[in-house]
């Protein structure tokens, strides 16, 4: 399929319900619903949900066979009496701690997320949408049997074991959260019908410390994931020029069928509870990449997930804003205005201004790896070129 024109539009699913806000760990907790409520308010201002080809949708939360797809029966029963008494502390299965404390609508909410993230899966493989976002999800730190990172059911997960329920034989996870994508990695560590690849802050400097280069599949996949760490500090540059030379090359190698992506905000310069310094500028250009390769790879087939990102207000709307719109077709141009009337409900909820453009100034330009060769010296071509080293071999590629 060719490459989609800037201003084609896309068939695009956006799953939401306004019930997903409820996933809402206490008022001092950086995981904000907040910040979900103001990114569909911005995407409403943009017109986005109203824009050709485009359909919004809720889905009913995951039931219990579908929560089986990755986590264990004793878990999802746990995290049901967590909801039934709050002052639950369960450390065997990482609730009630200072991360993931227990809330009346811990199970219910958690299930509604992974049940619209479940669904998008479905409208993609089946057809009914070419593209299909729920900015809601993205917990991609749920084990199987344990709550860890802010995330109880790993609704990413649930959505490429539901791809590999309906036929799938190759899905291409690709996460750019700046904390790794350990609960999904584990998920498919033994199936060559997954490859999982994450670009992420050094675990050295940043939970949950995993996510090595040396991280590379179990003995039934090897070379079905794939890690970056990034050093801290890494700005737009360094993360795009990271981005591209794993990303592209790698899943055209792998020939997925259908492209799981993960957008976690929290690589943002502003973000709280991390390290990297990248603007909204870079990360809509992931954004737009991970469209092409989508078009270019898989006649379209994408399923986009939101994840971290605790600068709630400045960060997390316009840039999960920028993703819809580019999955609709309809572009949002990063020197656009905010509009006026989402800048008031911003006050509204969090009594503070909001960003006056979807921009942050940034041109968001990169040196590409493949042009200007390696440079021993540099801490960040280092890590580009241990993680190409690791896996791109089991591939047939060069290093």
């Amino acid at each position: 399929m060719p490459r989609p024109d800037a201003d084609q539009a896309c068939e695009l699913r956006l799953f939401w319900d306004e019930g997903v806000t409820a996933y809402d760990f206490g008022p001092q907790h950086p995981m904000d619903p907040t910040r979900l409520a103001l990114t569909m308010r911005l995407v409403e201002a943009f017109g986005l949900d109203r824009a050709p080809g485009v359909t919004v949708a809720a889905a009913p939360p995951a039931g219990e066979s579908t929560l089986a797809l990755v986590h264990r029966p004793e878990y999802v029963e746990a995290v049901r009496r967590a909801a039934a008494d709050p002052g639950t502390v369960d450390l065997r299965h990482g609730l009630g701690t200072e991360d993931n404390p227990a809330f009346p609508a811990i199970h219910r909410a958690s299930a509604l997320i992974a049940g619209q993230s479940v669904a998008a899966a479905e409208a993609v493989w089946r057809g009914s949408a070419r593209h299909a976002v729920n900015f809601a999800g993205g917990l991609h730190h749920a084990m199987p049997g344990q709550a860890s990172g802010f995330c109880v059911y790993n609704d990413a997960a649930l959505a490429v074991a539901r791809l590999l329920e309906l036929g799938a034989e190759r899905v291409a996870y690709v996460d750019v959260d700046v904390h790794h994508g350990d609960g999904v990695q584990q998920a498919f560590w033994d199936d060559p019908r997954v490859l999982t690849v994450s670009l992420h802050e050094h675990p050295s400097t940043l939970f949950p410390q995993t996510g090595w280069t040396t991280e590379t599949g179990g003995e039934a996949a090897p070379g079905s994931a794939a890690n970056l760490p990034l050093p801290a500090g890494t700005g737009d540059a360094g993360w795009l020029r990271a981005y591209h030379a794993l990303v592209p090359e790698l899943l055209a190698g792998f020939r997925p069928q259908v492209i799981v992506s993960q957008h976690g905000a929290d690589t943002h310069v502003e973000d709280p509870l991390a390290h990297l310094a990248v603007t909204v500028d870079a990360q809509r250009a992931v954004a737009a990449d991970l469209h092409r390769l989508a078009h270019e790879l898989c006649e379209g087939r994408w399923v986009a997930l939101g994840g971290g990102g605790y600068a709630v207000v400045d960060v997390v709307p316009r840039t999960w804003t920028h993703l819809v719109a580019i999955a609709a077709g309809q572009p949002v141009d990063p020197q656009a205005p905010t509009p006026e009337q989402w800048r008031a409900e911003v006050f509204r909820q969090a009594r503070r201004p909001a960003p006056l453009r979807m921009t942050d100034g940034a041109d968001a330009r990169y040196r590409d790896f493949a042009e200007t060769g390696y440079d021993p010296a540099d801490r960040l071509d280092q890590a580009i070129l241990a993680a190409r080293r690791a896996v791109f071999p089991q591939h047939g590629l060069l290093p």
